[in-house]
């Protein structure tokens, strides 16, 4: 198994069977390179919480303030940095595959989407879709 990433957003997952320990790292890597793809991000961390779920692997990833660092295991983290993410939060649930949750932890940040995306899609625009503060406490 091979995570490679620029570290400005583009990742990429890749799996590698070999006799040898440096065959399968470089036919990992080759898959790895195949499968780039990129990643939304808000500054160093992600845009919104979302949860990666992929067979019985189950991954929770939270956005965090500037300096709490990478809060996360070691399949996980792995992934977040590659992909240059220096500020998040996450729980992994559910299956210990490594495999399992490289791929839930991918399958949840492919899905995230922008403040932009959404109003785009909505047919708004980006202030109406920001929240109201009410000072009324």
């Amino acid at each position: 198994m091979v995570v490679i990433g620029d570290g400005k957003g583009k990742i990429g997952l890749g799996c590698g069977k070999s006799n040898e320990v440096m065959g399968a790292i470089q036919k990992g890597i080759l898959d790895a390179k195949r499968r780039m793809i990129t990643i939304k991000r808000r500054g160093t961390t992600i845009p919104h919480q979302v949860t990666g779920i992929f067979k019985a692997a189950k991954v929770i990833l939270r956005p965090a303030s500037e300096g709490t660092g990478v809060i996360a295991g070691g399949v996980v983290r792995a992934v977040a940095e590659c992909a240059g993410i220096s500020n998040i939060l996450s729980k992994s649930l559910g299956s210990d595959s490594k495999i399992n949750v490289a791929k839930a932890t991918i399958f949840g940040l492919t899905s995230m989407r922008t403040l932009e995306e959404v109003a785009m899609l909505r047919g708004k625009s980006v202030e109406e879709l920001k929240p109201i503060k009410s000072s009324s406490r």
